[in-house]
C-alpha cells in the first residue's frame, strides 16, 4: 500500500506558526480588545463587526495575502463563495481527475459549472488539458489527497497552471492549514479556502484568503447582517488558529510513532499500515481479515470516536476509528471491509495501539 501524504511541519515549525499568529493578532488588536468577546452587528462603513474586520486583517497578514474574509458554511461555504467570486453559471472549471469531495461536487452543481478533468499527478497532462480547453475560466485544486496514490506537489501544480494560462485558481486547503509550510495562496493560488472548525475554532465558520479583487466580490455577497461572522466568533477563530499548529504537530508525531510500531509487528492481524491524507492526515490500516466493520464497532465500545465531528475539531479528543473516506470508497467499494482509518487526535501512541489491539482480538 503506497501513499504520498502531505509532509507535516515539525514541532519547532509549528511553534513558530503559533508565535507568528500571536504577533499578527497584536498588530491589529489592543490588549484589552484581545480579552473581550468582540462586537456585534454591521458597523459602518465596513458593514461588519469591527472585531471581525480586525481578525480578518490579522489572518491576511499571517498568510502574506491581500485580504481575508470569514464566511458561514465552514470549508464548504468558503469554497462555494470563492467559486462564485471567480465564475459565472455555465463557466468551465478545471478539476483533478478523481472523485470530487461530496460537498464540493454539490457546490459545482449548484453554481451550474461545467468541469473538465486533468490528472494533477501529471504536469504534462495539466498543460495539455489547459491548451485543449481555451474556454476554461478557473481552476480548483484540493490540497489534501483525493486518491490514496495522489502524489502531486501543490506548488508545482500551481506553477504549471499559471505558466500555461493566468486563470484564477481556488485551492481547497481543508486538512492542510497549520500542518504544511505554506497553503495555496502562499504558493501562487488566488484564493485559499478552509474551515476554522478543523482548527480548534467555532462551528460553521470558513475563511477565504487571497486576492482582494475576489474577496471584495464575496463581501458584496455578505451585505446582510445575518451573513456576518460576529465578533465573538471571530475571536474564537483567532484563538483556534493560535492553538492549532502545535496541537496538530503533536498529532502528526503520534501518527508516525504508531506506524513505526505497527510495522514492527506490535499488533497481530494487520496486513499493512501507512499514513495518508484521506482527507485529514490519518493512519490507513489494512486488516488481514475482512472484519473492518466489527473492529470499528468494538473500538467505539472501548472509547474511540466512531466518526469525525469537524475532522480534528475542538470536540475530538479521543482517537477516531472510522471507515476510509468516501472518495477512496468511490474508487474501490471493497475497502469498506478491508481497511479502517485512525486519527490519533489528542491521544498518544500507547492509547491508539491498545484500542486497536483489543478491537482486532475481540473481532477475530
Amino acid at each position: 500500500m503506497q501513499a504520498y501524504p502531505l509532509p507535516s511541519i515539525s514541532l519547532e515549525e509549528a511553534m513558530q506558526k503559533q508565535f507568528r499568529m500571536v504577533s499578527c493578532i497584536m498588530h491589529h488588536f489592543s490588549g484589552s480588545e484581545q480579552l473581550s468577546r468582540g462586537d456585534l452587528g454591521v458597523h459602518q462603513p465596513e458593514n461588519e463587526p469591527l472585531t471581525t474586520m480586525k481578525a480578518e486583517q490579522a489572518i491576511a497578514e499571517f498568510f502574506d495575502s491581500e485580504a481575508a474574509i470569514m464566511v458561514r458554511g465552514s470549508g464548504t461555504g468558503a469554497i462555494r463563495y470563492a467559486l462564485a467570486a471567480c465564475l459565472k453559471p455555465g463557466d468551465k472549471i478545471l478539476i483533478h481527475d478523481a472523485p470530487v469531495y461530496s460537498t464540493t461536487a454539490t457546490s459545482i452543481d449548484m453554481l451550474g459549472l461545467k468541469t473538465v478533468a486533468a490528472n494533477y499527478n501529471d504536469i504534462k497532462e495539466i498543460r495539455r488539458i489547459i491548451k485543449e480547453n481555451p474556454d476554461l475560466k478557473a481552476v480548483l485544486v484540493q490540497y489534501s489527497r483525493q486518491l490514496i496514490d495522489d502524489s502531486y506537489d501543490m506548488e508545482e501544480v500551481l506553477l504549471a497552471i499559471k505558466e500555461e494560462k493566468d486563470l484564477p485558481v481556488v485551492t481547497d486547503d481543508n486538512y492542510a492549514v497549520m500542518k504544511v509550510s505554506k497553503i495555496g495562496c502562499e504558493l501562487g493560488g488566488d484564493l485559499s479556502c478552509f474551515s476554522t472548525f478543523k482548527l480548534q475554532g467555532p462551528e460553521g465558520i470558513g475563511v477565504v484568503v487571497g486576492k482582494k479583487e475576489y474577496i471584495d466580490k464575496i463581501r458584496k455577497m455578505h451585505y446582510s447582517g445575518g451573513c456576518q461572522t460576529q465578533g465573538h466568533e471571530a475571536m474564537d477563530v483567532l484563538r483556534g488558529l493560535v492553538y492549532a499548529p502545535v496541537s496538530l504537530a503533536i498529532q502528526a508525531r503520534s501518527g508516525e510513532e504508531i506506524v513505526r510500531r505497527l510495522k514492527a509487528g506490535e499488533v497481530k492481524g494487520i496486513k499493512d499500515v501507512t499514513i495518508a491524507n484521506a482527507q485529514s492526515k490519518v493512519l490507513i490500516v489494512e486488516l488481514e481479515k475482512e472484519n473492518a466493520r466489527e473492529v470499528l464497532k468494538t473500538a467505539e465500545r472501548l472509547g474511540a470516536l466512531p466518526n469525525p465531528v469537524g475532522a480534528e475539531s475542538k470536540y475530538e479528543m479521543a482517537p477516531m476509528f472510522y471507515k476510509v473516506s468516501g472518495t477512496f470508497l468511490a474508487k474501490d467499494p471493497t475497502l469498506i471491509d478491508k481497511m479502517i482509518r485512525i486519527n490519533p487526535n489528542r491521544a498518544g501512541a500507547d492509547t491508539v495501539i491498545e484500542v486497536l489491539k483489543k478491537s482486532i482480538e475481540r473481532s477475530a
